[in-house]
């Protein structure tokens, strides 16, 4: 999901207590051809068309909430770089947003209306039949929803940063232990972006509860409210995206996946990644391009200890867009042979270039276990009895997320080393490394944990330490214990990771209750986070020790030279 640019932002508005930017479409303008694409309901869908030339050809299609005139996605300079290579592009308004037609809902009428747009260009003179699609997050997620319908105009999509999951709110299932812990974003998105046509930037007061009563005060303030929060809120409905049925079921189409390995969506990716290789026709049609970089495509540098340097648009088209265009000059033009396309490319962060496999994670990986132990070590074998270590979650004094913006991870890449220093936050140090160590493939938490309250969350971040203290992210993972006095065994997937740690440097684990205000906080009480307004502070355990203590489960290709 894309976040404003402050400096594409209109006047502030200041109603109440809430402090909002309003965003309303930008100007048209004459470098393409504005039209109306009319839906199977009667809606218009606004409509931009590029041509590169007089003559039929294929389309590159991007449905996005964001404006495709305005400066934050910046789409003008990405439909104009294809373009310039060869493709018409048509972008457009979805549903709802900005100049287009219709209830502002998200991800409910994509599928159709994406459908329908794909009929609307094949029927068009510039069109030779022939479809692709592009784009990142939400417009990531427009691809999968028309890729469900089964058009047979659209032969190869291009997602980046997304997954078919986006926006799903967890939920406690029957019989579950556990389930993944709400992101604060999820939620206040659709207030921001799903509350009208225009977009609305603010804040949550994070310091006055209840965390609900804020939202409401922003929807008296804005003067518009969102169906799609109030479809979620207390407890999410959830309506299926896929009315036609899950992309999976479709017929696979060429599908050209870009996942940053900071990426904060990256586990819905990841998520689709395997589904994807459990699914015969769906795998031979799988590509993978792998990166060090987040949400927002900042890039972490071969070596780099600070944050990552901002591309030039003159830097960014190219790196974003060229590995698409080559894409489609195979599975759109026919221009190559299919086996030219690389199946996977993945980087090692703090290394240069992309690695080629044929499979993730690539061959010549081994596992390694390393065990949690009460004078707060990571070692390879397990202290010899079993203990609990202990630690209060305060819901009046939470742990702080590391990044004001999870999104924009890497553009601040901040240093981790004093959270070890809070009594709420257990520390697990490894050895200084003697030669350089290349985690490749899956890590994984698993411990036992309980809580004296009705519920608890863990929060697992893996880091790695430099020989000056610096203490930066690796991989990181969470989960909700549903009950919490009963207590359980917590299996936590942190992720895939791809990172070589270096000579000198040192793994560290840090493990908590809170992750604030990223993820909504528990209160403690067992009530609605964003409901409660009273709190009880939690008493925490982790089992360590034993065979069956804490342990942390990594994939490495071996020592490096």
């Amino acid at each position: 999901m894309q976040l404003p640019n402050p400096k594409s932002r209109t006047p502030r508005c200041t109603t109440m207590a809430i402090i909002f930017d309003r965003v309303s479409a930008a100007p048209l303008n004459d470098r393409c051809e504005p039209v109306m694409v009319r839906t199977r309901d009667g809606i218009h869908l606004s409509t931009n068309i590029y041509r590169c030339s007089e003559d039929p050809g294929p389309t590159v299609l991007i449905r996005l909430p964001y404006d495709k005139n305005g400066a934050f996605s910046d789409i003008p300079s990405a439909a104009e770089y294809f373009r310039d290579h060869g493709y018409h592009v048509v972008t457009q308004d979805v549903r709802g947003k900005f100049r287009s037609e219709g209830a502002t809902l998200a991800y409910v009428h994509e599928a159709a209306d994406g459908y329908d747009t794909l009929d609307w260009i094949v029927r068009q003179g510039f069109s030779n039949g022939v479809v692709g699609m592009w784009g990142d997050s939400y417009f990531g997620f427009t691809q999968w929803a028309a890729a469900s319908t089964g058009h047979p105009a659209l032969r190869a999509i291009s997602p980046r940063v997304t997954g078919t999951r986006l926006g799903e709110l967890p939920v406690d299932e029957p019989n579950a232990i556990s389930r993944d812990v709400e992101q604060s974003f999820d939620r206040v998105y659709l207030c921001s972006y799903f509350a009208g046509n225009d977009d609305f930037y603010w804040e949550v007061d994070w310091n006055s509860r209840p965390y609900a009563a804020t939202i409401e005060e922003f929807f008296a303030a804005a003067g518009s409210r969102s169906t799609s929060f109030d479809m979620t809120f207390p407890e999410p409905v959830n309506p299926s995206p896929f009315p036609f049925g899950h992309p999976f079921e479709a017929h696979a189409i060429p599908v050209l996946q870009t996942i940053g390995w900071w990426d904060n969506c990256s586990p819905l990716q990841w998520d689709d990644h395997w589904t994807i290789q459990r699914n015969a026709s769906w795998s031979l049609n799988e590509y993978l391009i792998i990166d060090s970089t987040d949400h927002m495509g900042n890039r972490l540098t071969s070596g780099s200890t600070a944050a990552a340097t901002e591309y030039t648009r003159e830097q960014a088209l190219p790196a974003i867009l060229d590995p698409t265009i080559e894409f489609f000059e195979v599975f759109l033009r026919n221009q190559a042979e299919h086996h030219s396309v690389p199946r996977v490319r993945w980087n090692l962060a703090h290394t240069e270039g992309f690695r080629v496999s044929n499979t993730w994670p690539p061959p010549g990986t081994h596992e390694t276990t390393l065990h949690l132990t009460q004078d707060g070590d990571l070692r390879e074998t397990p202290e010899a009895s079993s203990s609990g270590l202990t630690w209060i979650h305060d819901p009046e004094d939470l742990v702080p997320s590391p990044s004001a913006e999870s999104h924009d991870f890497l553009a601040e890449y901040p240093d981790e080393q004093t959270w070890s220093d809070r009594p709420d936050v257990l520390a697990f140090n490894g050895p200084t490394l003697n030669s350089d160590l290349d985690l490749v493939g899956s890590v994984t938490f698993t411990a036992e944990c309980a809580s004296t309250g009705p519920c608890m969350d863990l929060f697992v971040r893996l880091l790695d330490v430099g020989p000056n203290g610096s203490a930066h992210l690796i991989a990181r993972g969470q989960q909700h214990l549903i009950r919490g006095t009963e207590g359980a065994r917590l299996v936590i997937d942190m992720g895939q990771v791809g990172y070589r740690v270096r000579s000198g440097h040192r793994l560290r684990l840090h493990v908590a209750s809170s992750d604030f205000p990223e993820f909504v906080p528990q209160p403690g009480t067992g009530e609605h986070p964003w409901l409660a307004v009273s709190v009880q502070r939690n008493e925490q355990t982790l089992i360590v020790g034993g065979q069956e203590g804490a342990q942390l489960i990594l994939h490495a290709l071996g020592v490096t030279a």
